[in-house]
């Protein structure tokens, strides 16, 4: 009988990996492919009952919809391109070559919406090269493997672990609803995105203000998450603030020689001659007199089972670690097996749920191991209440740790979970309150106190334990007590707190903005754009200025566009979709249509934003430093030196982008200034200008050891060359004649692998000559005992450029007449290094 063969595509390399090492016992081959981001992992054993040759490898990024030139109005209509994220690692490539001749696909990406889109994005990659059966169609031999942890009991044949998923023995059908609905989630960012975002911000805001910098404009949208802040921010009223003193009187009795002190049930007295009559009134008084003494009993209820809000919600607020890199770190464990699946909205642990299995793994740990031995062996609590979305079960440790094994916010996350986890099978925390009003005179106190009775969960979660707060006896009614002292302590009022991040978490999933999957990054996305700053260890959201000038643009053009339900509405609609409740063709054409609506209205009153930017930013106009001279008016322009960098020209009133990775040198300088700061960089240029616009060259440099090259503005914005977008340096411009362009510098292709790009000569290295490359950060540098590089013709046998090489005079050497560095040996010699710069 003939092997099957059977491609197996994991979400990353890393998870590829371990899943071929569990399914195969350790004894699979290892190989590289057509990507170089993606292994093949191959082994032999039996798929659904038959001998089968397995190959498990993955993906490695997802795919984006990209348009750089469309017209914002356009977009609404315009069609999305599904692109590689990352062409260099030839994804698609990669799995078409592995999946020729296979007789069966095997999809373990993720288990939520967004690994549903990407196992349709692999089965579209790979379906044509699926063998036909004999019988049915090629979708019956496509598999879907379900699985919440990546741990061996989990994945392989024959075991049932803690979720008893089994999920080689249990595989199903990807689910092309979810897959549609993120989908429409994608395309809609995306054209909503861009057409309030990028297109505006970037034209209005980046271009035409000096002082709003830092700035990172993507594709989507935080506007309600910001208008969520923004209101909170309002309704502390900080700005208009004034604290008001108030006064707390207080009274100290003794009972059984130790001192207790007592609360006034008066609260806060804002008048102080009043406050200070009754303390001195107070003071005269000997004795306190119980009135009541209450005591019951109470208790705290043990945590549900954890989901990602609530973990989000935690790590901020209890940790102090931002909701992005709590995602990163979850993901990081979830990978190497610590823990199950972090993406979750289930707060409820399935019946089938191996509670004794799963506390039985922390059974030897340090921290919380004498803690678990105890609940298994005297019975632990079956956890009840808790939400089941029906997705994956709450995130649960997978294997035992401790600190030195993790370390940093890994090890604390973890040890989180951990607690969590067996504090959610543990008992209630049980405890007595005490309540005791006191008699002073015709003024009544009140004193409280706790004792524990049964810590149960605190035990383990020892943040949520609560301490005695005992009298040295107890409290009768009638009882007589000796006054101490009366006191009067001053305060001041102060406004409410700004929202914190964990606030904003629950917010989000209260009014539908965001699922588990993505909360983290829309939070992540208002702070690096600058429009809130994370203030204090509570991690406070509070808003800049720039945020709330935004915010205050969009109420005065459509109040809408800065709440939340518009986004809670379209949320809610694509969970329908996933569902298979509504068509995804129909959501998408109406929510497009509502949104196209909502720009023409923004459009036509989009003077009112530029108003209060006016009012609060300053204009490029009033900014920056002579620098570079226009091709057109033939005046300076002024270098804006903030990020994005930009120049301006203010005859012209236009302004033109630069790379804002290196540092920006002028061709000639102007003045004395100039002329100190930027003198190195300087003698090859002196005044030159493009062939095409005349405007001055720049130069963009990395440093000594990066690239460097020059830069026509004009060009670099606008490329005047057709299929080229903007971005275009010298050494990628086509031009013929110009001594600067790629035509005339480059010398031979880039010999990175799989890299399209060629190296060109850095005229502005000198002394130190190198080549670098036009795509990707390859650099290579010639020897220090060279003097000059000069470029010749072509080489006949390998079609790279001959070069002339001069020595410096104390070298003694002759110069070295039109070699190719690719065929001859002395002048390839001459390149002393080659390297792939991390950031150029």
């Amino acid at each position: 009988m003939s092997k099957q063969n059977v491609l197996m595509v994991a979400e990353k390399p890393s998870l590829a990996e371990s899943i071929a090492k569990f399914l195969s016992n350790g004894k699979m081959h290892s190989r590289k492919s057509t990507s170089p981001a993606c292994s093949v992992h191959e082994y032999d054993g039996n798929f659904l009952g038959k001998p089968a040759h397995f190959k498990v490898t993955s993906v490695a990024g997802h795919e984006y919809n990209s348009w750089d030139t469309v017209q914002p109005i356009e977009l609404f209509a315009a069609s999305t391109i599904k692109l590689e994220a990352n062409p260099k690692t030839h994804i698609v490539k990669h799995l078409q070559n592995e999946a020729k001749g296979i007789d069966a696909l095997v999809l373990w990406l993720d288990c939520d919406r967004e690994g549903e889109n990407i196992c349709f994005e692999v089965i579209r990659s790979t379906k044509i090269e699926l063998k036909a059966p004999e019988k049915g169609r090629k979708d019956e031999r496509i598999y879907r493997a379900k699985f919440s942890a990546v741990t061996a009991s989990e994945i392989k044949n024959g075991s049932f672990g803690i979720f008893s998923t089994n999920a080689m023995n249990n595989l199903g059908k990807p689910n092309e609803d979810e897959a549609k609905a993120v989908d429409v989630r994608q395309e809609l960012d995306l054209k909503v995105g861009v057409k309030n975002t990028v297109k505006f911000i970037r034209e209005l805001i980046l271009l035409n203000r000096s002082d709003v910098h830092s700035l990172d404009i993507r594709r989507d949208s935080s506007r309600e998450n910001m208008g969520i802040v923004y209101y909170s921010y309002e309704e502390t009223n900080w700005e208009q603030f004034v604290p008001e003193p108030f006064w707390n009187i207080g009274a100290i009795i003794e009972v059984e020689g130790t001192q207790i002190t007592l609360t006034s049930e008066r609260g806060r007295i804002f008048d102080k001659k009043k406050a200070t009559d009754i303390r001195n009134t107070l003071k005269g008084m000997k004795t306190a007199k119980v009135i009541s003494a209450k005591s019951e009993k109470k208790s705290t209820s043990r945590p549900h089972a954890l989901n990602t809000v609530e973990m989000l919600k935690a790590a901020s607020s209890g940790l102090g670690i931002a909701p992005h890199e709590t995602m990163q770190i979850a993901e990081r464990l979830y990978i190497q097996g610590y823990i199950s699946y972090p993406r979750t909205e289930t707060s409820k642990y399935p019946p089938s749920f191996d509670l004794k299995g799963a506390l039985e793994i922390q059974r030897s740990n340090l921290n919380w191991g004498s803690y678990a031995t105890d609940l298994l062996t005297n019975g632990f609590t079956i956890p009840e209440g808790g939400h089941d979305a029906g997705d994956h079960p709450p995130i649960t440790p997978m294997r035992s740790a401790n600190e030195d094994e993790l370390g940093g916010n890994t090890w604390r996350l973890y040890d989180y979970i951990t607690r969590h986890f067996i504090g959610s099978i543990s008992s209630n925390l049980y405890y007595t309150k005490t309540t005791a009003i006191i008699e002073i005179g015709s003024d009544k106190f009140s004193w409280t106190g706790n004792r524990v009775i049964k810590p149960g969960f605190s035990s383990v979660m020892h943040w949520k334990m609560m301490s005695d707060q005992l009298l040295p006896c107890d409290l009768k009614e009638d009882d007589v007590f000796n006054v101490a002292d009366v006191t009067l302590k001053e305060g001041k009022t102060s406004p409410p707190d700004y929202l914190t991040e964990s606030d904003l978490i629950g917010l989000m999933e209260k009014l539908g903005i965001g699922t588990d999957a993505s909360m983290a990054v829309h939070i992540s996305n208002i702070c690096t754009r600058r429009y809130v700053s994370v203030e204090g260890n509570a991690r406070h959201l509070v808003p800049t200025n720039l945020g709330i000038v935004l915010i205050h643009g969009y109420q005065k053009i459509d109040p809408d566009l800065a709440l939340p339900s518009l986004r809670a509405s379209m949320e809610k609609r694509i969970s329908l979709i996933a569902t298979g409740k509504e068509r995804s063709d129909k959501v998408l054409e109406e929510e497009i249509s509502i949104f196209k609506k909502k720009f023409e209205e923004f459009m036509a009153k989009i003077g009112n934003m530029d108003e209060l930017f006016e009012a609060t930013f300053s204009p490029l106009s009033s900014s920056g430093k002579p620098f570079s001279i226009c091709g057109k008016c033939r005046r300076y322009m002024h270098l804006i030196n903030l990020r994005p960098v930009r120049l301006h020209c203010r005859t012209c009133n236009e302004t033109y982008s630069l790379p804002s990775n290196g540092q920006i040198k002028v061709g000639f300088p102007w003045n004395e200034y100039f002329a100190i700061v930027y003198l190195t960089f300087l003698k090859l240029y002196k005044e030159l200008r493009c062939p095409v616009d005349k405007f001055q060259l720049v130069l963009n440099s990395s440093g000594s050891k990066g690239k460097g090259f020059p830069i026509c503005p004009h060009c670099y914005n606008l490329p005047p060359f057709e299929n080229i977008s903007a971005g275009m340096g010298c050494n990628t411009c086509p031009h013929t004649t110009c001594e600067h362009s790629v035509t005339k510098n480059w010398v031979t292709p880039c010999p990175s692998e799989n890299c399209t790009g060629v190296m060109v000569l850095d005229a502005t290295s000198a002394p130190r000559w190198k080549l670098c490359c036009n795509v990707c950060t390859m650099v290579t540098a010639f020897v220090d005992t060279i003097n000059e590089v000069t470029i010749c013709e072509v080489c006949e046998d390998c079609s790279s450029k001959l070069v002339t090489v001069s020595f410096r005079k104390n070298q003694s050497k002759e110069d070295i007449e039109e070699a190719c560095i690719v065929c001859d040996d002395e002048l390839e010699a001459l390149l002393e290094t080659r390297c792939v710069l991390s950031d150029c």
